[in-house]
């Protein structure tokens, strides 16, 4: 089950300001952490697809420049963002 065109307009709206602001770092790094959540939920119960697994640790590292990069040009955003998300405790 991917993420629907509406759940992906939600996800977009609520961290990035508007629904067609897709480019946003921000909706990118709420986008990729809701895909991570579905994959790591699924890895649960299927814990020998390892295919799954290296797509999810390519996310995860995706996800990680993402906020390195929000992170060195504008710190006060990285900050809401990772509080929003609940990363980074």
């Amino acid at each position: 089950m991917s993420l629907t065109t509406e759940k992906k307009a939600n996800i977009f709206k609520a961290y990035a300001g508007e629904a067609k602001n897709t480019g946003s770092i921000e909706g990118q790094i709420a986008l990729l952490t809701e895909r991570i959540s579905h994959i790591s939920q699924h890895l649960q119960v299927n814990k020998k697809d390892f295919s799954t697994h290296r797509g999810l640790m390519q996310l995860v590292g995706k996800r990680k420049r993402l906020l390195n990069y929000l992170q060195k040009h504008n710190l006060s955003s990285y900050r809401q963002l990772i509080e929003k998300l609940g990363l980074r405790k």
